[in-house]
Order: C-alpha cells, then sequence, then structure tokens
C-alpha cells in the first residue's frame, strides 16, 4: 500500500477529479432538480456502482485488454456512444414539469434512475481507462500484490466519491425546493442537459481508439 502523505495526496486528487462537472455529475443534478434529493442520491449510487464494475475490471485485466486491443474499445466505445445519445434524445424530449407542481415527482422510479446512472458508467470506456490510468500512479513499482493495491486504492476512490456526489445531489434539490426561477426553468435544464449527453456521446464515438 502506499504510504501516508501518498495515500492522502490519492484522496486528495480523487475528490478534486469527483469535483470537476462531467456526464455523471450533470446526471446526478438533473435527477435532484427533476425529482428530488432522494433521485439525486440513487443516480450517484448507480454511478459508483458502474465505477466499480470498472475497478474490479481492471484489477483482473480487463481494462488492459480495453487499452491494447483497438476492436474491443471500439465495441464498448459504440454501445457507450448509442447510450449517451439515447439518454440525451430522452432529455431533449422529456416534458418535465418543477418539483412543486408534480404531484407524482415522490413516485418516480428509484431503481430506473440508478439502473440508468450505472449503464451510463458501464458502458464508457475511458471509465476503465481512467482508472488504469490514474491507480498505478499511486503504487510503487516495485510492490507485491500491484492487482490487490489497485483493487483496494480502486475502492476508497469510489467511496471518497459518494459524499461529493450526494453533494451535488443535495444541493441540487435545495436549489429546487427554494430557488423559484430554477423551477420554472426545469424544460430548459432537461434540454441543456441532453444536448450535452448527445455532445458527449458523439464526443466519445468519434474518441481515438487506445494504441496497442
Amino acid at each position: 500500500m502506499p504510504d501516508l502523505p501518498q495515500l492522502l495526496l490519492f484522496i486528495a486528487a480523487g475528490w478534486l477529479l469527483n469535483l470537476t462537472p462531467g456526464p455523471d455529475v450533470l446526471y446526478i443534478v438533473s435527477n435532484a432538480l427533476r425529482s428530488g434529493v432522494r433521485a439525486g442520491m440513487f443516480a450517484a449510487l448507480g454511478i459508483v456502482s458502474g465505477c466499480f464494475v470498472h475497478v474490479f475490471a481492471a484489477a483482473v485485466g480487463v481494462s488492459a485488454l480495453l487499452a491494447t486491443s483497438a476492436t474491443a474499445f471500439t465495441v464498448l466505445k459504440w454501445i457507450g456512444a448509442a447510450y449517451l445519445l439515447w439518454m440525451g434524445v430522452r432529455l431533449l424530449m422529456s416534458n418535465a414539469t418543477p418539483l412543486e407542481l408534480r404531484a407524482g415527482a415522490a413516485e418516480v422510479d428509484l431503481w430506473r434512475v440508478y439502473r440508468r446512472g450505472f449503464l451510463t458508467n458501464v458502458l464508457n470506456p475511458k471509465v476503465a481507462l481512467f482508472f488504469l490510468a490514474f491507480v498505478p500512479q499511486f503504487i510503487a513499482p516495485g510492490a507485491d500484490n500491484k492487482a490487490w493495491i489497485f483493487l483496494v486504492l480502486g475502492v476508497i476512490f469510489n467511496l471518497n466519491s459518494l459524499p461529493i456526489n450526494f453533494g451535488y445531489a443535495w444541493l441540487a434539490a435545495w436549489a429546487a425546493h427554494r430557488v423559484h426561477t430554477v423551477q420554472r426553468a426545469m424544460r430548459w435544464m432537461d434540454r441543456a442537459a441532453g444536448l450535452l449527453f448527445v455532445g458527449f456521446g458523439l464526443r466519445l464515438a468519434m474518441s481515438n481508439n487506445p494504441t496497442p
């Protein structure tokens, strides 16, 4: 395992990375604004669960395969791009209304929110390559049981992301309940989120395959 200063640096770097807005944060915030803090938290749990899949896969070498096999990367890339585009189109076509006007807001399917967050990460090969590139920087070259250390650091990274992701969900839900202009802008939020997801999907589709 890394020594304490290295471990603290790893935790701090993970927090900074998780604070950076991206498709994960966008998914959490859009669900919390539309359906409340519970929906945002389930979105965060789905995203983190997807990250755990990539951590375990990287620990057993699947991510190394994605990094070296153009075919494997391309297949997962196109699946992930198609899913992001589908999410974007759904948001663009959404007719969501503000929380205070939605009598059925409490009846939102939280497991569906969770599943979509999970798939958003699992079907993105760049998440797998991120863990493969980031985590080994904190593992000493001569360390024994590198796969085990990788797994432990990956679990730490994902667990540390939860407070930040939950914080995004809480802040978004708080704003939706208290700021009337945010509530009236829900449809615009969905449109903007939809365009961003479409953009993320197109960018993933056009990304270069890893060079063996």
